[in-house]
């Protein structure tokens, strides 16, 4: 699956800017969030904020706060969303922002693969992100349609982060009720 312009996921993060780079690992995290602080869920605005105004003083401000206010325990899946918040740059560049982009990535869909029915064989992530969704079970490749969402909705700068908010907060939900409908049944 290539995003309406024909350009995969690797690509998109690859020309993406700091601003887009930082949204889409945001993003990323903000749509795990449930499996870690499902109560929490306005703990990243700080975050989302000074993405928008591009601030790289208050993003790393803003990143350490959230880490503090997210530091809870929980499942292994929780432990991977962790690891996404602990490994965001204090730096505002565009070389640290766009490994962690990959890395949110690429853990953002191996989460999601986790949940689908079907699971997620060896080396489907990686094919999802070169733009080859063959196999994908629906919660895999809608979490691949968020994230080419979030990284062209970016590339329009400050009033394109609505957007990604709105596909970010949606996509969270969409999670949230994935995650309570196995409880209910295990």
């Amino acid at each position: 699956m290539t995003s309406g312009n024909g350009r995969s996921l690797l690509e998109l993060i690859d020309g993406a800017d700091e601003r887009g780079l930082a949204a889409a690992g945001l993003a990323c995290l903000d749509r795990c969030l449930p499996l870690l602080a499902p109560d929490r869920a306005d703990a990243l605005r700080p975050v989302w904020a000074a993405v928008a105004r591009g601030d790289g003083g208050a993003w790393g401000e803003a990143v350490a706060k959230a880490r503090v206010e997210l530091d809870v325990d929980g499942t292994e899946d929780a432990g991977a969303v962790r690891r996404m918040l602990a490994q965001a740059p204090a730096a505002w560049t565009s070389g640290a922002l766009r490994v962690w982009a990959g890395d949110c990535s690429a853990a953002a869909l191996a989460l999601h693969g986790r949940y689908d029915a079907a699971g997620v064989p060896d080396g489907l992530v990686e094919r999802c992100r070169a733009g080859d969704a063959d196999g994908a079970g629906p919660l895999l490749a809608g979490e691949l349609r968020r994230q080419l969402a979030v990284l062209e909705a970016a590339a329009h700068g400050p009033t394109g982060l609505r957007r990604a908010r709105e596909v970010s907060t949606e996509g969270g939900r969409v999670l949230r009720a994935v995650v309570s409908r196995r409880a209910r049944t295990a």
